[in-house]
């Protein structure tokens, strides 16, 4: 058996593990909960940047439906509660992380994969990509994605802009990129994630007065990609509140999922 074939079986048993959690976390107790809606594979090759507020395209959601997503975690504090929340109304997330962080609690990304939430990149120590110099830049991010990938599977990724996470989705700090890391990422298949709306958590605020102005701002936008923070205390404790106007007014959780992965999957499942 090569060492190639052994690594692409690994990925595929571990991307077969998530969507296997994915199904069960599916598979809703509560009839009136809100529950998750469909799953969306996302590819690179058609998907490279999507978000609104970043990129002219976005994923491809109908009227009234939403995808959750989380960045900056985990955080002990916090998280479990975001955690709970979802699990309550049988909703499923993606949690961009910080490696950092990952790499300080790993059984709690462990935790969340393990929960069918699909976790995604957000660098190693959330710096402002657009005002460091280009090496300084990458290393950061394989070093942020190296450390999610050790926390998930207990090895990290091959160092190096070359290597592709079992989980290809990143997301920039602050929205702040440059247009050499976006053709690596996109060269290595990884679709970069912006928003279409977000709570403005990162500024404090009462976690009623975050409910208002996000649920206005969903109001307008009637779909999207929705960011949040899972280490802010107001988001922890707005997010009940928010699943349930999501339930009440008509709206579906779309979770997105990487296409690669669970193409490759089914054939290390199915193989000729």
């Amino acid at each position: 058996m090569t060492l190639g074939f052994t690594r692409t079986l690994c990925t595929a048993i571990a991307a077969a593990t998530v969507w296997t959690a994915a199904a069960k976390a599916a598979e809703c107790p509560r009839k009136d909960a809100l529950g998750t809606s469909r799953v969306l594979r996302v590819d690179a090759a058609t998907s490279p940047r999507v978000g609104l507020k970043s990129f002219p395209q976005t994923l491809p959601l109908q009227d009234h439906e939403v995808v959750l997503t989380f960045d900056d975690g985990p955080w002990p504090g916090t998280t479990p509660r975001v955690l709970a929340a979802l699990a309550h109304e049988c909703v499923l997330a993606t949690f961009f992380m910080i490696g950092r962080s990952a790499s300080a609690y790993p059984e709690l990304v462990r935790r969340i994969a393990a929960l069918g939430h699909t976790v995604g990149h957000h660098t190693w120590s959330h710096p402002n990509i657009k005002y460091m110099k280009p090496d300084a830049a990458v290393a950061d991010i394989d070093k942020g994605i190296a450390a999610v990938e050790k926390a998930l599977h207990g090895t990290a990724s091959t160092p190096g802009i070359a290597a592709t996470p079992s989980t290809p989705f990143f997301r920039y700090p602050y929205f702040e990129m440059t247009p050499a890391t976006l053709d690596l990422l996109q060269n290595r298949g990884i679709t970069v994630f912006g928003a279409d709306l977000w709570a403005s958590d990162w500024e404090p605020m009462k976690p009623a007065q975050q409910l208002k102005l996000l649920t206005e701002r969903l109001q307008a936008a009637r779909k999207g990609i929705i960011l949040l923070h899972d280490p802010k205390a107001q988001t922890a404790a707005m997010l009940p509140a928010f699943l349930r106007y999501l339930r009440d007014n008509g709206y579906r959780v779309v979770h997105i999922v990487p296409a690669a992965a669970a193409s490759t999957a089914r054939a290390v499942q199915n193989p000729k």
